[in-house]
């Protein structure tokens, strides 16, 4: 009979010469998918240099140069559908399809999308009105974007003469005028008073709890209109401190003992907000004298007046509290992208960006990182939002001008441009990571270019 110890020692032996390396030259451990496409790979000891380092393009996949241009848009005669290339399918249910032909990027999107992104674009059109008799206020906030957890907006029209109630918030209250001239009138805690007329393209701006009003002018038979920047996400404008509404659920001798008065001095006080309501235009912009002088940084800025930096593509202009000093909360740039160019990839630092669509049409895609990245079109009236850190373009998929506002909740404009962080970045470091010709590297940008004309 065979002994045991016999077996288990001649298993121990075949295990250990299984184990052993074979004689032969170390070029036979290449993967034989890499020895046949690239005949002169070898393998390289551990600590060799930079020079002998397996290129990127050996470990992972190159990308695709296939074009992923928006395959129709509003104008064409192109009928939208679920389709890009081969992949995709014909949509056989009910369609919206002037919804599809604004978004050609959500019905058929780039294939570099990928991932899940939640949604970053509201339309002021989807938002529910407030009618008032002299004007009326539609709202964004996360309650229908639910991205954009930072910022907030309201879009109002005042008729000429009517105003928009004596009112304060919890929150900063940022504006940029859209149309027409809006009178600001404010009061700071020190007593400080204010009153400014804000024109076309300028701006005011309100700390939070800081008491005002704003009337639309008669310059304008039309009225004004303008939209709020709120820096919180949450925002309501359902929820602001109104002076007819507090005064209303004050006992009226209460009211009578603060104001040193007579009870029948209140007869007249509404039961009810105001709100929005007619009356007539300002003929003055003078403030009533205030014994504690008027505020140290106006409540208003003359952004329009602001000279614009002319760039390849486009223009920019930029308005932080270096500049409009009160603002310490809201940062903002105007910018501007021609036909065929592009808002260059880049990313703010710790920012989210509300972004408003003044005119034009855009693209952008936001990276997301860990290959989470979606795209989005814009038309006038949108709303974009892209939190902080992420990566993105702007570009203009139209035939005209794109303008649109770029708006932080910082003290301060910051972004990162992708081009001019590699023409930074040690070279052979860029090469090792993206394979790029000494050609291509000549071409980075050691400044900004913000906007870049068409390629």
């Amino acid at each position: 009979m065979i002994r045991l110890s016999s077996c288990l020692c001649a298993l121990l032996l075949a295990t250990f010469a299984a184990a052993a390396p074979a004689a032969s030259d170390s070029a036979s451990s290449v993967p034989a998918s890499i020895s046949s496409e690239h005949p002169s790979s070898t393998v390289k000891p551990t600590g060799t240099t930079t020079g002998s380092t397996v290129p990127a393009s050996e470990t992972v996949p190159l990308i695709p140069l296939d074009p992923n241009f928006p395959l129709w848009n509003e104008s064409t005669t192109v009928k939208p559908d679920a389709i890009r290339g081969s992949l995709g399918a014909h949509v056989l249910g009910p369609t919206n399809e002037p919804i599809d032909k604004q978004n050609p990027d959500f019905l058929a999107p780039p294939t570099t999308d990928h991932g899940s992104l939640p949604n970053a674009k509201w339309p002021f059109s989807l938002s529910h009105n407030r009618l008032q008799t002299g004007g009326w206020a539609r709202q964004e906030n996360t309650g229908v974007m639910p991205i954009a957890e930072q910022m907030s907006s309201v879009n109002m029209r005042l008729e000429p003469g009517a105003v928009r109630e004596l009112h304060w918030h919890k929150t900063a209250e940022w504006a940029y005028v859209l149309k027409g001239t809006t009178q600001i009138a404010a009061t700071d805690p020190n007593g400080r008073n204010y009153v400014a007329n804000v024109e076309p393209g300028d701006l005011w701006y309100f700390p939070a709890g800081t008491p005002h009003s704003l009337q639309a002018t008669g310059d304008n038979p039309e009225g004004s209109e303008f939209i709020l920047v709120f820096d919180v996400g949450d925002f309501s404008e359902d929820s602001t401190f109104l002076l007819t509404d507090w005064l209303a659920h004050v006992p009226v001798e209460v009211l009578a003992k603060n104001f040193q008065v007579d009870p029948e001095a209140f007869k007249t006080v509404p039961a009810e907000e105001l709100y929005i309501f007619p009356a007539n235009p300002p003929q003055t912009e003078d403030a009533p004298k205030s014994p504690q002088g008027t505020v140290e940084n106006p409540f208003s800025f003359p952004f329009s007046k602001v000279k614009e930096t002319q760039l390849e593509g486009g223009s920019v202009k930029v308005v932080d509290s270096t500049t409009f000093k009160i603002s310490k909360t809201i940062a903002a740039a105007e910018v501007t992208v021609e036909p065929g160019a592009m808002r260059e990839l880049h990313w703010h630092p710790t920012q989210d960006e509300w972004s408003f669509f003044l005119s034009g049409n855009a693209r952008v895609t936001i990276f997301a990182a860990q290959s989470n990245a979606r795209t989005f079109d814009y038309q006038a009236g949108d709303i974009g939002y892209v939190p902080g850190a992420m990566g993105h373009y702007v570009e203009n998929t139209g035939n005209t001008t794109l303008r649109f506002l770029e708006i932080f909740r910082d003290d301060v404009f910051q972004d990162v441009s992708l081009n001019q962080w590699l023409a930074l970045t040690p070279p052979e470091l860029v090469k090792a990571h993206l394979g790029f010709s000494d050609e291509v590297i000549s071409k980075l940008t050691k400044k900004k270019k913000t906007v870049v004309g068409p390629a």
